[in-house]
């Protein structure tokens, strides 16, 4: 078992990954806000330092607010279509910092029952 995070930078293809995991048989995930440490900087109230004010110059146009949604999935198989779904949302997107994924491998998952 796997578990995949991605950071979702481009928060507009968020329902078409939803609908292509649903596609490809991956029934849950979550869906977290997340911001970046770049980005956090930036927003951030103490702007009147030098390095904030340059970083402001570079990360102004970029995403402030990205989505992090992390799936348990019970093979390298499924893992590999999330992979491809993914992918196939964000194409054709331009610009750097789109956002990223990875996978840790999972020993145990322990369900709870309420």
């Amino acid at each position: 078992m796997y578990v995949l995070f991605i950071v979702l930078n481009t928060v507009d293809s968020l329902d078409d990954i939803l609908s292509g995991f649903v596609r490809e048989g991956i029934s849950g995930a979550t869906i977290l806000d997340s911001q970046g440490m770049g980005s956090a900087i930036v927003n951030n109230e103490n702007r009147s330092a030098p390095l904030f004010s340059a970083l402001h110059m570079l990360l102004s146009d970029s995403h402030p607010y990205s989505k992090t949604i992390f799936t348990v999935l019970e093979n390298e198989s499924l893992v590999e279509k999330a992979v491809a779904v993914v992918q196939e949302a964000v194409d054709g997107i331009s610009g750097i910092g789109g956002g990223f994924m990875f996978t840790v491998p999972i020993g145990k998952v322990y369900p709870m029952n309420i």
